[in-house]
């Protein structure tokens, strides 16, 4: 007898019974099977062709996990917002790629959203709240949050505002409306790449000690430099607040007179390379920073600022270990 013919040939079967059947328990298999979810509410499309080629190559796509009937929000753990925003249009807007390969990248297990593994593509997230990795590297999906490098140049003062009118950071980069606030101090006659943010996060692990950031500078000084004024460098020298070392130095040039030498330390000391060198004798002339972790001045123009690329940002919060 075919489960859906009325039994006898009697007249219709009653609905609203419990069962499938004559009221009868649902049997193994059918009704009871638990609705497949796709997290947006449409059949996922299949994969073909290079997508699906990508999808094998990285690894076997994850079937999503099967949910009951009356099963809420997709599974995401604790990150799941429901009035966040898909985790794959926050990559794909983050610069992570198109909004197909983002779903890949979720599907193959790459994609973690505040530590926690993520592969179903309903997981929706807070973009200003929850730090989001992909391959182990940090993505920056706020868009609230800015990013600025500047060469400053000699005589400007590096706050955002001066009660005596001098030219300050802000004249660098004009009218703005978030609040950005520097990453570190140069001062008044030291020049040089120095970082506009309102990510007080990764503000603070950069100019920390602890996080081991390395700041390189170029000094001008007074030459000839003695052969072993790197190995004092990097022994450490003794100031007024305490023992300093660089972690690296080399002579970049010398002439008649004058020698261009090249600092690097992760101190972050007041005057720190200016003082070092004039304790081993060696008063700096002119002082530029050109270089702060993984970020490069290069032919940055003094008094000139731009944005952060993607992948200098990912590298300097690696570094940051963010």
């Amino acid at each position: 007898m075919s489960p859906s013919a009325p039994r006898g040939g009697g007249g219709p079967r009653r609905s609203g019974g419990r069962g499938a059947a004559g009221g009868g328990r649902p049997s193994r298999g059918s009704a009871a099977r638990p609705a497949r979810s796709t997290g947006g509410g449409k059949p996922p499309r299949e994969r073909r062709g290079a997508a699906k080629r990508m999808t094998d190559e990285i690894a076997p796509a994850p079937q999503p996990p099967r949910r009951g009937p009356g099963a809420g929000a997709p599974r995401g753990g604790q990150v799941h917002d429901p009035e966040g925003v898909r985790l794959q249009k926050v990559l794909a807007m983050a610069g992570a790629g198109s909004r197909r390969a983002c779903e890949e990248m979720i599907a193959a297990g790459r994609v973690t959203v505040d530590g926690e593994v993520v592969t179903e593509l309903g997981v929706r997230i807070d973009p200003r709240t929850q730090v989001v990795h992909v391959d182990g590297l940090r993505f920056a999906v706020d868009d609230d949050l800015v990013y600025i490098a500047v060469n400053k140049p000699k005589g400007v003062v590096s706050t955002m505002y001066d009660e005596q009118g001098r030219l300050n950071l802000a004249d660098m980069v004009g009218p703005r409306e978030e609040r950005l606030f520097h990453v570190g101090r140069l001062d008044m006659d030291t020049e040089g790449l120095i970082l506009l943010t309102n990510d007080g996060a990764l503000a603070h692990r950069l100019q920390h000690p602890s996080y081991g950031v390395p700041k390189t500078y170029l000094a001008e000084v007074r030459g000839p430099v003695k052969r072993d004024l790197g190995k004092a460098l990097r022994e450490g020298v003794e100031l007024e607040d305490g023992p300093v070392a660089v972690d690296s130095f080399r002579l970049v040039d010398s002439k008649p007179g004058y020698a261009l030498v090249e600092v690097v330390l992760h101190e972050g000391r007041k005057h720190v390379v200016r003082r070092l060198l004039e304790a081993e004798g060696y008063p700096v002339l002119r002082l530029v920073r050109t270089q702060l972790g993984p970020i490069v001045l290069g032919d940055l123009k003094p008094g000139k600022n731009r944005r952060l690329t993607r992948g200098e940002l990912q590298q300097l919060m690696a570094v940051a270990g963010l």
